[in-house]
């Protein structure tokens, strides 16, 4: 079934709690509420109407407030490479996208936790579009259950269009429903979130979830990376760090330091000395990533040869440092490069309508 739904409240998202807070004011009995949430979570329902174990009369009470809420994804960019790019609706007219990554055995998807994001790094195109607005804890995993390739999923990661710490009680409430038994029931593992650095949320949600943590660096030194990163003048690299070694990233729970590599600007030397002197006495890993140019960028991506020889000195220098494949560039779908630009230059698709 497939309505408007506009006004309606949706049900997607909502805490095991919060559904029972529903039945309790719908007059509904408690348990009811584990049946939603098992149609919603696991039973991938698409409308009220479909859940059958729930009585006809408390399905019209549901109905008259409450939607699913599940919007499909309204067009989809195919890489050479499998990637997938998935453009997604959210309300007051915004767009947001997200990347599915198939790599052998392995399927993860890339989401967006903001539409836009204010953190306004130099070297990101959705940096460019500043700050449209947070995502809902439903928008946010709606990226998840509308995926045609849902059930193929093996990871998910919030590298997506945003920054998750600047959407942190939405972020943390989409994670306790994937991670929950009455939700999707996922490992902690399979999930990555990545932040800039904010630093005043980052003791938060290391204390409110198990999953991993990657850290978008760049650039040991500080002045270096304020230029690059804004978000340095707020939260300097130098204190995340100094959080970071107060937890525990020896056993599940993994940290790592994403690097985007530019050519003649953090590449040197220097650099490397000046990332074993950030890292010291924190339990992680290094991800390279080989820069994707933007339009107007003054910044250029190292060849290969540069790129194997940051990683081996990094590695010789006791940090476990990979290089991440690039994946769906040519489908701007690669790390930096997601933008809704073309939606708002005309070239807009039309939204779908809400699923019941």
């Amino acid at each position: 079934m497939i309505s408007e739904a506009i006004d309606m409240e949706p049900l997607y998202g909502k805490s095991l709690g919060e559904l029972k807070g529903i039945c309790a004011s719908a007059g509904m009995p408690a348990f009811a509420a584990k049946q939603i949430a098992g149609w919603l979570y696991r039973r991938h329902a698409v409308s009220v109407g479909e859940m059958s174990d729930i009585s006809l009369r408390n399905r019209s009470l549901l109905s008259e407030r409450y939607a699913v809420g599940l919007v499909p994804p309204c067009r989809v960019d195919e890489s050479a490479d499998g990637t997938k790019k998935y453009l997604y609706p959210v309300s007051g007219g915004a767009f947001v996208e997200s990347a599915y990554i198939p790599d052998g055995d392995r399927a993860t998807l890339c989401v967006s936790s903001q539409a836009g994001c204010r953190m306004g790094c130099r070297f990101c195109a959705t940096g460019r579009m500043g700050l449209l607005r947070n995502l809902s804890v439903c928008e946010i995993l709606n990226q998840i259950e509308s995926l045609p390739e849902r059930d193929k999923l093996t990871n998910v990661v919030f590298m997506g269009m945003g920054e998750p710490l600047d959407n942190l009680d939405n972020v943390l409430r989409a994670l306790d429903v994937m991670t929950s038994e009455w939700g999707y029931g996922w490992s902690p593992t399979r999930i990555t979130v990545s932040t800039a650095g904010i630093a005043k949320n980052l003791r938060r949600f290391l204390d409110s979830t198990q999953v991993n943590l990657a850290v978008s660096l760049h650039n040991p030194f500080g002045d270096e990376r304020a230029e690059i990163m804004p978000v340095e003048r707020a939260y300097p690299i130098e204190s995340v760090a100094e959080i970071l070694r107060g937890y525990d990233f020896t056993h599940q729970r993994r940290v790592s330091f994403e690097y985007i590599v530019m050519s003649g600007l953090n590449d040197s030397p220097r650099h490397i000395k000046g990332l074993c002197r950030l890292l010291d006495g924190i339990k992680c890993r290094i991800n390279l990533i080989r820069f994707h140019r933007i339009p107007d960028s003054p910044y250029f991506s190292p060849d290969d040869g540069a790129m194997r020889r940051f990683r081996d000195t990094l590695t010789s220098r006791g940090i476990m440092t990979t290089i991440r494949a690039s994946r769906g560039e040519d489908i701007k779908a690669a790390c930096g490069l997601l933008s809704t630009g073309h939606a708002a230059q005309g070239d807009r698709p039309s939204a779908p309508e809400t699923r019941g």
